[in-house]
């Protein structure tokens, strides 16, 4: 099992900025890689940020472009999301996702338990 801790959630004021981490922790064999997404009130969970650990490919989703920035530590086991720029739209619940591969090659997704990030105007 592999266990995922958010932190930096909070308030921000628009234009500001906040830093989230994903720390990974438990029977690590290997994390492909390492995800943020978000959910606001009312609205499905979208896909923010995605960084393959290996290669640190990194993919945004068209909302955060240019304002966000996903990145991994040296030993691929945190993950953090830089959020600049804050717009009330960013308001939402984000929760970190990593995708962890066995010795065996089995492929298992993992969830953590989201932290509150809330943009005031």
């Amino acid at each position: 099992q592999v266990q995922l801790v958010e932190s930096g959630g909070g308030l921000a004021q628009a234009g500001g900025s906040l830093r989230l981490s994903c720390a990974a922790s438990g029977n690590i064999f290997s994390i492909e890689s390492m995800a943020w997404y978000r959910q606001a009130a009312g609205k499905e969970r979208e896909l923010v940020a995605r960084i393959i650990i290996d290669n640190n490919t990194t993919y945004y989703a068209d909302s955060v472009k240019g304002r966000f920035t996903i990145s991994g530590d040296n030993a691929g086991k945190t993950a953090f999301l830089q959020m600049d720029n804050l717009k009330t739209d960013d308001t939402a619940a984000y929760t970190c996702f990593a995708r962890h591969q066995s010795q065996f090659g089995v492929r298992t997704g993992y969830w953590g338990r989201g932290t509150q990030v809330t943009v005031s105007s």
